[in-house]
C-alpha cells in the first residue's frame, strides 16, 4: 500500500473526526495542525495528523477554547488543572446523583421484602427522576401565541436565530416568565460602562469576584476590556438564579469570547443558568457545545422555537449553523438591524426617521 492511499481530504478527514470541515480548517488557521500537501497542492491528512486533531477534539470536549488548547498541547499544565478541576466537580455531582438512588432501590428492597403491598406504580413513582426546572407561556408577536415550554433548564442555554427572528423578544420574555430572573441587555455599556465602573468603587467585595474573573479569562486567552467589566459586573452584582444576556459578545474580540465561554464552562454543574442570545460562533462554538447545554433556535418564517442538538443533520442544525457567523464578520455587520414593512406612508417616514436617528441606512 503506498502512502496516498493512506491520505484523507478534509472531508474524510472531519467526517470521521466527527467535526465540521471549517473547524478542521480553523485548526488549521490557528497553528494547531499542519496538513500535507498531494502531489497536485490539496491538503490530506495522515495518521500523525489525524492523530493531533483528535486530540484536539477530546480537549474541545472538555469545554477548552482553541488558545487553551495550544497551551494545553504545548504541555501547560495549569490549562488542564483548571479544566480538569471543573471536570472534577460534574462527576462529582453526577455521583452523588447516583448515590441517592443507590439508597433510594435499597429502601424499596428492604420495603419490598418486608411488605408484598409495595405496588409496582409506588416503586416506579419512588424511582422517576424529580423533574427539572421548567418554564412555559404563550408566545409573543412576532408569534401567533403558539404555548412554549422549556423543561429541564441547563446551566448553559443559547438562543439564537436569523435577523427578524424574535429571537430578542423571547429572551424577554424568557427573563420575565422564570422565578428569580433578570435580563440584561446591551444597554449595560451606556457611557462606557461609568455605571458598572461606579458599583465596583463602592463595593470592594463586588470588585474583587469581578477582578479575579477577569483574571480567570486573561488566563485563558482573554482581554481585560471595558465591555468584560461590566458585563462581569452585572453578573457578580445580583444574586438571581438565573440570568438572560442579550448579546454577551458585544464589545469583546473573538479570544477574549473564547475564553469567558471556557470560564463559563468550568464553573460546575450547580452554577446559575445562563441563556445567551448570540449570533457569535465564538460564544455558540457548534463543535464545543455539550450535552448539558441547550440550544433554541428561532425560525426565519417564525414557526415555534425549537431544540436544537448540535450534530449535523438535526432538525434546524444547518439553519442555526447559517445564522453563526465569526466576531470578525459580526463586528462588519453590527448596526444591522431588521423591521417588518411598512404598511402606510406614515408608517414609512417612522421607519426611515427611527433608522436615521439609529445612523442604519
Amino acid at each position: 500500500m503506498n502512502t496516498a492511499a493512506r491520505l484523507l481530504n478534509p472531508s474524510e478527514a472531519a467526517s470521521k473526526l466527527g467535526i465540521s470541515a471549517k473547524a478542521l480548517r480553523l485548526y488549521e488557521e490557528r497553528g494547531l495542525i499542519v496538513p500535507v500537501r498531494t502531489a497536485a497542492g490539496w491538503r490530506a491528512y495522515d495518521a500523525a495528523q489525524m492523530s493531533r486533531a483528535a486530540e484536539i477534539v477530546a480537549l474541545r470536549a472538555l469545554g477548552m477554547n482553541l488558545t487553551e488548547v495550544a497551551r494545553a498541547l504545548d504541555g501547560d499544565r495549569r490549562v488542564l488543572e483548571r479544566v480538569l478541576a471543573a471536570h472534577e466537580k460534574t462527576l462529582q455531582a453526577q455521583h452523588r446523583g447516583l448515590g441517592k438512588s443507590i439508597d433510594q432501590v435499597r429502601l424499596l428492597r428492604a420495603e419490598l421484602a418486608r411488605s408484598t403491598q409495595l405496588s409496582t406504580q409506588q416503586i416506579t413513582g419512588a424511582l422517576r427522576p424529580p423533574p427539572g426546572t421548567s418554564v412555559s407561556f404563550d408566545l409573543p408577536w412576532p408569534w401567533g401565541g403558539e404555548h412554549f415550554e422549556l423543561n429541564d433548564i441547563k446551566p448553559l442555554n443559547f438562543i439564537s436565530g436569523p435577523l427578524g427572528s424574535g429571537k430578542t423578544r423571547l429572551a424577554m420574555k424568557l427573563a420575565a416568565a422564570m422565578p428569580d430572573a433578570r435580563f440584561l441587555g446591551v444597554d449595560r455599556l451606556a457611557d462606557d460602562g461609568a455605571a458598572a465602573r461606579e458599583q465596583r468603587q463602592g463595593d470592594p467585595a463586588l470588585k474583587a469576584r469581578v477582578e479575579l474573573s477577569v483574571s480567570a479569562i486573561v488566563e485563558g486567552g482573554g482581554s481585560p476590556s471595558m465591555a468584560l467589566a461590566t458585563l462581569l459586573t452585572a453578573l457578580e452584582a445580583q444574586s438571581v438564579t438565573r440570568w438572560v444576556i442579550d448579546v454577551p459578545e458585544q464589545g469583546l474580540d473573538a479570544p477574549t469570547q473564547e475564553a469567558l465561554m471556557s470560564h463559563w464552562r468550568c464553573r460546575g454543574p450547580d452554577a446559575r443558568a445562563l441563556f445567551l442570545l448570540t449570533r457569535s460562533s465564538a460564544i455558540l462554538d457548534l463543535d464545543c457545545a455539550r450535552a448539558n447545554e441547550s440550544i433554541i433556535f428561532c425560525p426565519a418564517n417564525h414557526s415555534p422555537p425549537l431544540l436544537v442538538t448540535p450534530e449535523r443533520g438535526a432538525p434546524g442544525y444547518e439553519a442555526l449553523a447559517m445564522c453563526l457567523a465569526a466576531p470578525e464578520v459580526r463586528a462588519r455587520t453590527e448596526g444591522v438591524v431588521a423591521w417588518r414593512p411598512a404598511t402606510s406612508l406614515v408608517e414609512s417616514v417612522a421607519v426611515v426617521k427611527a433608522a436615521s436617528a439609529a445612523g442604519v441606512s
